[in-house]
C-alpha cells in the first residue's frame, strides 16, 4: 500500500492516503479489535458484460450498478449476524462495508474467502470475482481460518483484456488508467488518451473480470434485492443524455450511480455518443453545449466534433462561443 500511494496510482482519492494507517492496522480503526469476520456476497452478472460493449448506441454500466446500491443490502445483513455473534460471545461489533479504511480483500484472503488476483480482485473458487465484501470486527477471541492461496497461476487474461493498459503489472493496478476510476471518481475531464478506450462504458468497467475463468463455478446473485434492474441493463444512450436532475435522481435513485452526480455521469454519457459513430444521436451532443458545467460542455464539444462534418462544428462553436473551428473538439476536454 506504502509503495501504491508514494507511485501515485491512486489518483486523486486523496482520502486513502489521508487514514492509510487505519488501513494498515485494523485496530487503529478501533482499538478493541480482537477479530475480524469476513463475509462475501455473491453478485454475479445475469448477463455476460462484454455483450454490452458491443451495443454501440446503448450505455454499459458495471453490473454492480445496475442493482440496489449493495452498501445498503449488505450492510442489514452484517448487522444482523453482527448481532447474532455479540449475543454469543458477550462482546460488542463493529461492521463495515466499504464506508470506513478497511482492507477487505487482503483480510478476505486470510480469512479463507479467496485471493488476491492479477486484477487486484478477491477471487473465490467457489463464485469467481464477483463477491462483494463485508467486515464484523469483533473483541471475542475467534480461531481463525486457514488463509487461501494464489490459483491464478500464468493466466493473464484480466491484464490482456484492459482497454486502458491500467496493470502495470501482475497484482497492481493504476488507478488513473482505469475506466472504473475515470468514469466514477475523477471529477475532471477525461484525458484524451482514454476517451475512445471508454467505449460505451458510462460507469465502471468489468472487462477484467468477466474474462476471469474462475467465473465458471459462479453463478447470478441469488439475494432477491441484488437483482439488476431491466431498465439499467443496456439503456439508450439518448434516453441517458435527456435526464435532467429531476430526472437523474429519480431515474437512479437507490443505485450506486446516484452519487456520482448527473454532471459527472452526463459527461461519461457523451463520450459514448462520440464513441458511438451514430450520427443520428448528435444532437443529443448539441442539446449538451448549452450546459452549465464546463466539463460536461467539453465533453459535448468532444462528441460533436466526433460525429458531425466540419462546416457543421464551425457554425455550431460559433454559435455557442466555442471559437468556430474542429480543434475546440479536443480543447474542450483537455
Amino acid at each position: 500500500m506504502p509503495a501504491w500511494l508514494a507511485a501515485g496510482h491512486h489518483g486523486t482519492m486523496d482520502w486513502m492516503e489521508e487514514r492509510a494507517d487505519q488501513r494498515a492496522a485494523p485496530s487503529a480503526l478501533w482499538a478493541e479489535t480482537r477479530s475480524i469476520v469476513m463475509l462475501g456476497m455473491n453478485a454475479g452478472p445475469e448477463r455476460d458484460p462484454l455483450e454490452l460493449i458491443q451495443l454501440k448506441d446503448r450505455a454499459a454500466i458495471a453490473a454492480y450498478a445496475q442493482r440496489r446500491d449493495y452498501h445498503d443490502v449488505i450492510k442489514g445483513k452484517l448487522k444482523e449476524l453482527g448481532g447474532f455473534l455479540s449475543a454469543r460471545s458477550g462482546q460488542p461489533v463493529k461492521v463495515f462495508v466499504d464506508t470506513a479504511p478497511v482492507m477487505e480483500k487482503p483480510l478476505a484472503q486470510a480469512a479463507g474467502l479467496g485471493w488476491q488476483g492479477k486484477h487486484t480482485v478477491l477471487i473465490s473458487r467457489e463464485h469467481g470475482n464477483w463477491l462483494m465484501l463485508g467486515a464484523i470486527f469483533s473483541r471475542a477471541e475467534l480461531e481463525p481460518d486457514t488463509p487461501e492461496t494464489d490459483h491464478c497461476g500464468s493466466c493473464r487474461r484480466c491484464l490482456d483484456i484492459c482497454p486502458t493498459d491500467a496493470f502495470p503489472a501482475p497484482y497492481q493496478l493504476d488507478a488513473r488508467r482505469c475506466i472504473a476510476y475515470l468514469t466514477i471518481e475523477h471529477q475532471g475531464p477525461i484525458p484524451a488518451e482514454f476517451r475512445e478506450k471508454i467505449g460505451n462504458r458510462v460507469f465502471g468497467c468489468d472487462d477484467c473480470l468477466a474474462v476471469c475463468p474462475w467465473n465458471k463455478f459462479a453463478g447470478a446473485a441469488r439475494e432477491s434485492r441484488m437483482a439488476a434492474r431491466d431498465d439499467l441493463a443496456a439503456p439508450p444512450l439518448a434516453e441517458l443524455a435527456r435526464l435532467d436532475d429531476a430526472g437523474f435522481r429519480t431515474r437512479f435513485a437507490g443505485t450506486p450511480i446516484k452519487r456520482t452526480g448527473r454532471d459527472r455521469f452526463l459527461r461519461n454519457v457523451l463520450i459514448a455518443i462520440g464513441n458511438s459513430g451514430d450520427a443520428a444521436l448528435a444532437a443529443e451532443a448539441v442539446a449538451c453545449l448549452a450546459e452549465p458545467d464546463p466539463v460536461v460542455r467539453g465533453a459535448a464539444v468532444w462528441a460533436c466534433g466526433r460525429l458531425l462534418p466540419q462546416e457543421r462544428l464551425h457554425e455550431l462553436f460559433d454559435a455557442h462561443g466555442h471559437g468556430g473551428n474542429g480543434g475546440a473538439c479536443e480543447g474542450g476536454m483537455a
